[in-house]
């Protein structure tokens, strides 16, 4: 079936994405091959962490404030939120009080891991469904995933860092993956490259069985950019 595309994620370096909706504007450079990982809007302010009303187990992700972690014109590329390097470093930002008031906001769901490995990853992707999701089909033997030992087959991919090129300045932020496609992951772990600082890529996976649905989906709603982003 033409959905069930797979790739053992040896040298994606080079590979240019086709745009999907996740990571805020486009840019000139952004849409250069092997240069950075690009989106365009669909979701629009649907999937902005500032709609009204939206939860995250029970809490109000607007009663969180995020100023700061969302920056345009001359505030990209600057601040504490520029670059992920992990979870715990991407929300130590945060006011103690939020910690305090809303500690399960400061927490990978149950069934939510996290992952910082080099390229190549040495994992198979397949898509979950035509053009929507992808899961770990297979471990190459010998492969940096396989030596490392955390992601199992099976497991579904549900976030990955990738990198943003305006100009001179960049960003890397962790982007929801649940509803990317195949090539645009691709594009995605691609864009994680050395010359932008990026040392790894960071990915987030979901284990079947061990995940609910509903709080994985609050989850990545966080790191879902405003509308204007």
């Amino acid at each position: 079936m033409a959905w069930k595309k797979s790739l053992f994620l040896l040298s994606v370096a080079t590979v240019a994405c086709r745009q999907s909706s996740a990571f805020g504007v486009n840019s000139a450079a952004a849409t250069t091959p092997s240069t950075a990982f690009s989106h365009s809007h669909s979701h629009a302010a649907a999937t902005s962490v500032y709609q009204h009303g939206r939860r995250a187990s029970g809490v109000r992700l607007d009663a969180v404030s995020t100023s700061g972690m969302w920056n345009a014109g001359l505030s990209f590329g600057k601040g504490p939120f520029r670059f992920y390097e992990g979870f715990d470093q991407w929300m130590s930002p945060f006011a103690d009080e939020d910690k305090e008031a809303y500690p399960e906001l400061f927490e990978l769901p149950d069934g939510v891991y996290e992952v910082s490995m080099k390229k190549p990853l040495g994992i198979v992707f397949e898509e979950v469904d035509a053009g929507r999701g992808v899961y770990v089909t297979d471990l190459v033997e010998g492969g940096n995933a396989e030596v490392q030992g955390t992601v199992q087959k099976g497991d579904v991919l549900i976030g990955v860092t990738a990198v943003k090129v305006i100009g001179a300045k960049w960003e890397r932020r962790l982007i929801p993956a649940k509803d990317l496609d195949f090539d645009t992951v691709v594009g995605a772990i691609g864009s994680n490259e050395d010359r932008w600082g990026c040392q790894n890529v960071i990915l987030q996976f979901a284990r079947p069985g061990e995940f609910d649905e509903e709080r994985v989906a609050s989850h990545l709603d966080f790191f879902n950019p405003p509308g204007d982003s």
